[in-house]
């Protein structure tokens, strides 16, 4: 039998390097997970009702790209939250982003770029469902180290105009993740520039957007609006999955130009998964709600002061400005999780399995990334066996 090369050389994904590093040693206390991004903050009681109400939906197929009442739902909060128009031809429904994020770049990344093979530009760390959109369009995936120089978002700036002339897709987290950086509106309006200049489209992993600390993330939408740009310049991703703790309903969205909105469409036509009606029915009801919202957020704040005062003092280990991660710097990232789960039984993610290799340097390798979704109480107690194992 042949197989295909082009992606005999990804590595194992980080889950199952998880427990092939941890799962062959003995925990050295009661089990913490601090490993995965899923909430555990209650979601919208309201939810279960609602697909209990719908539930004969089941036995229909539903509207591959959503209902136009979830559409509508879905404009009214962008318009509410980024200010910016966008109608629902402009909106597609995902089954959780990822599966938005890799569709994406089939439906819109061409075959050559300026006379070469396209580049897809990412910052390294990173969601590894980008690396594997880029692979599967035959693209070059080139990783763009987002370290604490520089602001732990990638330096588009220090990219060669040759390499900006062949980049057809640039995928940028803001709230990133693992590191929690947030994108300026300075630095959106660079990267949009730069993507008007060179021709390139901008896929904005905005999943963290709702989960910040002293001011809301700028979405690009917003700062695309302002600067006059193409439609089909940016697009950007949204789920419900961490804004409403409802991983486990994948439900959200890719909203861009319409062009754009039409052929990622078309493309879900054939290969896409809709989500059952009754789902739909109840994602339409938590996009128009906000109490939920920041409830949870208050509660994530609550949780920013925690690992500030457990690791009040010790250099880099502060709370982030988005998102739920710490990403906390140490010697090694794979022997600091192997000792925490042997003297501890905390398990935590090595920074490197989120990374790649790149000129001899992988920039999450002395790192490992921490999950503040427990309940509070047992994420301190995780935090502290983290502190006086590693930090003392």
């Amino acid at each position: 039998m042949v197989f295909p090369e082009r992606f005999s050389n990804l590595p194992a994904y980080a889950f199952p390097r998880l427990r092939a590093l941890l799962d062959v040693h003995e925990p050295g206390g009661d089990i913490l997970h601090m490993t995965i991004g899923e909430p555990r903050h209650a979601f919208p009681a309201f939810v279960a009702d609602i697909i209990l109400r719908e539930s004969d939906g089941f036995g229909r197929y539903p509207p591959n790209d959503g209902t136009p009442e979830l559409l509508d739902a879905i404009s009214d909060w962008i318009g509410r939250r980024f200010g910016v128009l966008v109608g629902t031809d402009r909106i597609v429904m995902l089954n959780g982003t990822r599966e938005g994020l890799y569709n994406a770049a089939m439906a819109l990344c061409p075959e050559r770029k300026n006379g070469g093979q396209p580049v897809v530009l990412m910052p390294n760390p990173f969601y590894q469902v980008y690396a594997v959109a880029a692979l599967s369009v035959g693209a070059e995936p080139r990783y763009l180290p987002a370290k604490r120089a520089t602001g732990f978002l990638p330096d588009f700036t220090a990219v060669d105009a040759e390499t900006l002339d062949r980049t057809a897709i640039v995928y940028l987290c803001s709230p990133s993740n693992p590191q929690g950086a947030v994108a300026s509106r300075e630095y959106l309006r660079t990267l949009m520039g730069l993507a008007e200049k060179h021709d390139f489209r901008i896929f904005a992993d905005e999943c963290y957007s709702e989960i910040w600390r002293d001011a809301r993330p700028t979405g690009a939408l917003e700062v695309a609006s302002e600067m006059g740009a193409d439609p089909e310049r940016v697009l950007v991703f949204h789920s419900l999955s961490k804004r409403s703790n409802l991983a486990g309903l994948r439900s959200g969205f890719v909203a861009g130009g319409p062009e754009s909105i039409r052929r990622i469409s078309q493309l879900r036509a054939y290969s896409g998964a809709p989500a059952p009606l009754p789902l739909q029915r109840a994602a339409e009801a938590v996009w128009r709600d906000e109490t939920h919202v920041e409830e949870s957020r208050q509660r994530y704040v609550a949780k920013y002061d925690i690992a500030d005062r457990v690791f009040a003092g010790i250099e880099g280990c502060g709370a982030p400005e988005g998102g739920f991660f710490l990403w906390l710097p140490v010697d090694d990232g794979e022997a600091a999780a192997l000792k925490l789960w042997r003297e501890t039984g905390v398990r935590v993610l090595p920074g490197a399995y989120l990374s790649r290799e790149v000129n001899g340097d992988n920039p999450g390798k002395g790192y490992i990334r921490v999950a503040m979704v427990a309940e509070e109480q047992e994420m301190q107690r995780g935090l502290e066996r983290i502190r006086d194992c590693l930090f003392k």
